[in-house]
């Protein structure tokens, strides 16, 4: 599985990259802190349910949940499915909000 660091996916996106960003949290927990990704929580990719992000098959998809662990069941599952490029937010949302 491939992973990127929050520090790597914040410099990209301070640097003005268009990136795919998946949220694969609950409603509840996306509504506290979300940062721009869509919503697709893990139970809807565990039941393939990816029509949002089908057309991202072959792109950089950056998949994030609270601490690393979903997110990462997440891009597994996306790569099973054909996804070529998911990566899982090291950390999640946790070292999202301890970056300085």
């Amino acid at each position: 599985m491939k992973t990127i660091t929050v520090q790597e996916l914040k410099n990209r996106l301070d640097a003005g990259e268009n990136i795919h960003l998946v949220d694969v949290r609950e409603p509840y927990e996306n509504a506290d802190f979300n940062i721009g990704g869509i919503l697709l929580p893990l139970g809807e990719i565990r039941n393939m349910q990816t029509d949002a992000i089908d057309g991202w098959k072959d792109d950089e998809i950056v998949l994030y949940c609270r601490s690393g662990n979903r997110s990462g069941i997440a891009a597994q599952i996306l790569e099973q499915l054909g996804f070529k490029n998911p990566k899982n937010l090291t950390g999640g949302m946790v070292a999202w909000r301890n970056l300085r």
